[in-house]
C-alpha cells in the first residue's frame, strides 16, 4: 500500500511544465516538480521518490529521501522555531514540525532531539514528537528472538547502561559490563537480541550471532601473524585488557579463541595464545 511519509516506487504515468505526474494508486496522481525529475526520466519509467505535503498541503513526491519516514524514530537537528513550533532539519525542502505540544522539553535552535516522526490524525500532516514513550509498543515482541540481528537507536542511560530503541518499536537494554565502545545519544547501531526476560523485557548485545563471531575470529587471527603469532592474552586474562586489544568483550573472545582451539589453529598457554604452524 503507498503511503504519505514513505518511500516507494511509482511509474511516470505523464509529463508537464511542473515536473512529471506519477501513479500513486489509490492516492491517484503525484506530482513530482520539475527541479527534482532527473533529464532522462519519460512516460512508463519508474523512480524512487519520498511522499509527502508541499507548503499548501498537498501530496508531493521527491527524489530527496529524508533521514528517517512516519514511523520512524531519528536524531534531527532543530534549525528554526516559531510560534507554532520547533522545525528540524530532516533533509528535504520542507523542514519537519515539532509543535510545542509535542516536545517533551523546550526545544532550542541548533540542538538535536530524538523524535518520532508520524501523520497527525486530525489534519494529517507529517509531524514529530520528542514524547517518545508514547510511541514505543509495551506489548510482549512476538517476532523478535534470541540472537536475532536488529536495528538499534541509543536513546538513553541508566544505572544498568543504555536504553536503546530496537527497529523503530520496542524499548531493550544494553548493559554497561557488555558495551566496550563510546556509544552516544541518538546514535544508530547494529545489535542482537540477547534475552526477552519473562516479564517481556529485552537485553540486547552489540556482538552475537555467526557473523560476529567470525569477524573476532578474523581480528584475532589478523593479530597473531602481524605480532609473530603470540597475543598475551588468553581465557582467564582481565576483560578490560582483552577490550583495549582486540575491542571485543571477553564472552566474545572466548568464543572467538574457543572456535580457533578447536580448528587447532591455535594454542592457550598461561602466558598467551600462541598461532599453530
Amino acid at each position: 500500500m503507498i503511503r504519505i511519509g514513505q518511500t516507494c516506487e511509482l511509474d511516470v504515468i505523464r509529463n508537464s511544465n511542473f515536473g512529471v505526474y506519477l501513479d500513486a494508486e489509490e492516492l491517484g496522481e503525484i506530482l513530482l516538480p520539475r527541479r527534482h525529475t532527473p533529464e532522462e526520466l519519460s512516460e512508463g519509467d519508474s523512480i524512487r521518490v519520498f511522499l509527502y505535503f508541499d507548503s499548501e498541503d498537498r501530496p508531493v513526491a521527491t527524489t530527496q529521501i529524508p533521514m528517517a519516514q512516519v514511523g520512524e524514530f531519528a536524531y534531527l537537528k532543530v534549525i528554526d522555531t516559531t510560534r507554532v513550533g520547533a522545525f528540524l532539519d530532516w533533509g528535504l525542502d520542507k523542514d519537519l514540525l515539532v509543535p510545542f505540544a509535542e516536545q517533551h522539553v523546550h526545544m532550542v535552535e541548533g540542538h538535536s532531539y530524538l523524535v518520532y516522526i508520524y501523520t497527525d490524525k486530525i489534519d494529517g500532516r507529517i509531524v514529530a514528537s520528542s514524547k517518545i514513550d508514547r510511541f514505543i509498543d509495551e506489548n510482549e515482541p512476538q517476532y523478535l528472538k534470541p540472537h536475532q540481528a536488529v536495528d538499534l537507536i541509543i536513546a538513553n542511560t541508566t544505572d544498568l547502561g543504555y536504553k536503546a530503541i530496537i527497529n523503530h518499536r520496542f524499548w531493550g537494554v544494553l548493559y554497561k559490563n557488555d558495551v566496550f565502545e563510546r556509544l552516544s545519544f541518538g546514535q544508530n547501531k547494529k545489535g542482537f537480541i540477547k534475552s526477552i526476560r519473562s516479564d517481556g523485557k529485552i537485553d540486547l548485545s552489540l556482538q552475537g550471532g555467526k557473523i560476529t563471531r567470525d569477524e573476532n575470529v578474523d581480528i584475532i587471527l589478523s593479530y597473531l601473524k602481524n605480532k609473530q603469532g603470540f597475543a598475551p592474552l588468553n581465557d582467564k586474562s582481565d576483560p578490560k585488557q582483552i577490550s583495549k586489544l582486540f575491542g571485543m568483550s571477553k564472552g566474545a573472545f572466548k568464543k572467538a579463541i574457543g572456535q580457533l582451539y578447536r580448528k587447532r589453529m591455535i594454542s592457550i598457554e598461561q602466558d598467551g595464545i600462541h598461532l599453530l604452524k
